[in-house]
């Protein structure tokens, strides 16, 4: 335990002196190498101040052309080889995907993934932001749906295992959910295990977890809503639910499709919950899951999981081309 905590503090010192010695450095060598004799001090400075932003952006344009660009490409190319990246074969592993019965019932869970938790989010996390500020508990309602935001993914799915703990017939259930069920004199189920709707209980656990970010953000988002508009709907007699329909949720759908969008990609990219809960067991795999089958399971093959990983990447590009473009339009638009 020490040597790992000497370990981290040694890390941090030397980057932070890293980061140090490069600032200065580099703002050494931009003023001795940019010295223009014949042309005048503002045009010298215009000249650093041009070259100095690409400078300190380096490293980092470095770091992600290595770690991102590099195995972008990569992929890209080995989704045209074989198993052992030793033989072309063209288009073969994008025809076998659309054929694969397993890649099918994993776009199938992936969509309902995409249909139910960003919009169950969102729609719960409004109705906090909303409800909460009506209280005088409120911040303390607002701190407790925010606290799993804290908990990692697979720290979640240890928490939601005991909820939906099974323990066969006959014997003691400890999970929450059987404890209930048995308690009122049905029979307990492996819930996990439950053909299709096995999907939405793991869906449960990201929607608990992404609820308060939607909280959070729709909750700054409501609060920039002017009280003289509603003020004035109640006066013109007005109920509170169209007030909140008709007043509150237009000012803030802005808000509300960044959220939406935002939890979209995190669902596109959802990986842990369904290893830790049933390791894509019961039909409950998506897209992470079966590209992790495929490259580290039963030798590794990679040709089709590069083609899965390529899949999801291009699954991905419409929904952070449609937030980019509507952030784009709000900015010009200020």
């Amino acid at each position: 335990m020490t040597d790992q905590i000497l370990q981290t503090i040694t890390a941090v010192v030397v980057s932070i002196a890293f980061c140090l010695l490069y600032f200065a450095g580099s703002n050494f060598l931009l003023d001795k190498i940019i010295y223009l004799p014949l042309g005048t001090r503002n045009q010298r400075e215009s000249v650093r101040s041009s070259i100095r932003p690409w400078l300190f952006l380096a490293p980092a344009l470095l770091l992600l052309g290595v770690y991102l660009l590099y195995p972008l490409i990569e992929t890209f190319r080995l989704s045209f080889y074989d198993s052992t990246d030793s033989n072309f074969v063209g288009l073969a592993n994008y025809r076998w995907v659309f054929v694969d019965q397993n890649f099918l019932i994993t776009i199938r869970n992936n969509f309902m993934w995409l249909l139910v938790v960003p919009t169950m989010a969102t729609i719960f996390g409004l109705i906090v932001a909303v409800l909460a500020d009506r209280v005088w508990w409120g911040n303390f309602a607002k701190s407790m749906v925010f606290m799993p935001m804290a908990i990692s993914f697979v720290g979640a799915s240890v928490i939601w295992k005991f909820v939906y703990d099974y323990r066969g017939p006959g014997s003691e259930q400890i999970g929450i959910i059987n404890a209930i069920v048995t308690g009122m004199g049905f029979d307990p189920q492996a819930w996990v295990t439950v053909p299709f709707w096995n999907n939405f209980f793991l869906m449960v656990i990201l929607i608990w977890i992404q609820t308060g970010f939607a909280m959070v953000i729709l909750s700054a988002a409501l609060r920039g809503v002017p009280t003289e508009t509603i003020e004035a709907a109640r006066i013109d007699g007005a109920s509170e639910l169209q007030i909140f329909f008709e007043i509150m949720v237009p000012q803030v759908m802005s808000t509300i499709l960044v959220v939406w969008t935002t939890i979209t990609i995190t669902v596109l990219k959802v990986f842990d919950i369904v290893m830790a809960m049933t390791g894509g067991q019961w039909d409950t795999s998506v897209l992470a899951n079966l590209m992790y089958d495929w490259m580290f399971r039963g030798g590794g093959d990679y040709g089709r999981s590069s083609t899965l990983a390529m899949v999801l990447m291009f699954a991905v590009i419409p929904v952070m081309a449609f937030n980019i473009r509507r952030f784009r339009t709000e900015e010009a638009q200020r």
